[in-house]
């Protein structure tokens, strides 16, 4: 969410931005909510000045009444009971526009920076860099599932009776594979200096509104029926809501995080979840990791991060590319982000394993997240990113380790979290 101040004052700015994101339904918003704005401070000034001229007529009465101005003093209570029920209208009036134009300046999207690309959706993403030479083996790289199947290392038949569609059972050395990985994204980002946290796996829906759009909520969140609570898409949530309402010092900044935690997604909009494979399934692992830090800092801790996940794929034989978001593919508190995606020697082409983001102070201003320093109080910077997210990175690591024989190689950096095995065969029916 945006300044209301910086729209007020900047009301074109906010609307080329809209335009940017090839969001022109929301144009209207701009002049409505300026409008809404400005009719909120009339009554809250309104208000005030009633409050204000309470105090003052009271202490007239008390005069008149002591010179034995008894009609006057009663023309003066006519007066404040009069004011008195003009100010109990405003007090309802005023937070109803306020809590109107919060409403629309939670729908209008965050100022995008200006090295973002100006495209219409994800089709125009820009790559940036390659890391690790794409290898296309000799022999034909089965199909992730066909993969797991042969470690007997998956059924998603079971899963589909007793979840439904979408989700899995993971088996044997392929479960095994699939937590050295978790385990070792925890470690490597220990390394890095950042500190470990499991979160709550369900939150509140007012911290679901401080950290993503209406739209993202709808799309993505499962609602736990009768309660208030929502189960976690990401960690990040739970991590950024841990701060809500508060001062953070600013010695204390940055903070960095990485967290571990199930994340669950309905996917609706989706372009349909897999019947064999895990590649997009409602539940999955992730380790994030999450930053607060000064406004200044954000651009820098941004390319750290990603820079960390590239390091992180590296480390398991993995060639990645770096892919710059445009503006039409940014959700909406989203200032800039760019996805690291993994390449597929069974596709002979990348996809996405990880997401790395920075947004401003967005979540911050929703979320009421402050510090403290010698120049007075001000609003955080956020950023998130994935470490891993999995079963795609168990994909990734699958497809690039997988030898002719149907034989998968253990990257050296899991064999410790595999009990030193470096390999993983398939199981002879």
């Amino acid at each position: 969410m945006i300044d209301i101040k910086f729209l007020r004052e900047n009301p074109e700015v906010v609307k080329e931005n809209i335009k940017k994101k090839f969001q022109d339904e929301k144009l209207p918003l701009v002049d409505e909510v300026i409008e809404l704005d400005l009719q909120s401070r009339k009554a809250k000034q309104e208000a005030d000045d009633l409050r204000a001229a309470k105090n003052k007529i009271s202490k007239e009465i008390g005069a008149l009444m002591a010179q034995g101005k008894k009609e006057e003093a009663e023309a003066k209570k006519a007066e404040v009971a009069a004011n008195a029920k003009r100010l109990a209208e405003l007090e309802v009036i005023e937070p109803e526009l306020q809590e109107k134009v919060t409403k629309i300046m939670m729908k209008i999207p965050n100022i995008i920076d200006p090295s973002v690309p100006v495209g219409k959706d994800d089709s125009e993403n820009v790559e940036i860099e390659k890391f690790g030479e794409p290898v296309v083996p000799d022999f034909e790289v089965p199909y992730h599932a066909d993969i797991l199947e042969s470690i007997e290392g998956i059924d998603k038949d079971a899963a589909g009776r007793t979840s439904g569609n979408g989700f899995y059972y993971l088996l044997g050395d392929a479960a095994r594979l699939h937590s050295a990985m978790i385990s070792y994204a925890r470690d490597f980002m220990i390394d890095k200096g950042f500190i470990y946290a499991v979160p709550p796996f369900m939150i509140r829906s007012n911290v679901v509104t401080g950290v993503m759009s209406f739209a993202e909520m709808e799309a993505m969140m499962y609602k736990i029926e009768g309660e208030d609570l929502y189960l976690i898409g990401t960690s990040e949530h739970s991590m950024i809501g841990r701060f809500q309402g508060q001062i953070v010092e600013e010695a204390k900044l940055p903070i960095t995080m990485t967290s571990y935690s199930p994340c669950f997604r309905k996917e609706v909009g989706s372009h349909g979840i897999e019947e064999r494979g895990v590649y997009r399934v409602h539940q999955f692992e992730k380790q994030e990791m999450v930053v607060l830090c000064k406004p200044e800092d954000s651009m820098d801790w941004y390319n750290k991060m990603w820079s960390y996940t590239v390091e992180f794929f590296r480390s398991l034989d993995v060639p990645v590319r770096t892919l710059e978001c445009c503006s039409g593919d940014l959700a909406d508190l989203k200032v800039k982000s760019c996805d690291v995606e993994a390449w597929s020697p069974r596709q002979q082409k990348y996809f996405e394993v990880g997401s790395c983001s920075t947004l401003g102070d967005a979540q911050a201003r929703r979320l009421g997240i402050r510090t403290k320093g010698e120049n007075g109080t001000y609003l955080v910077h956020t950023l998130n990113n994935t470490v891993l997210a999995t079963p795609r990175g168990l994909i990734a690591v699958l497809e690039n380790n997988v030898n002719a024989d149907g034989s998968i190689n253990v990257p050296k950096a899991l064999q410790p979290y595999m009990g030193g095995k470096e390999k993983i065969v398939p199981i002879k029916k």
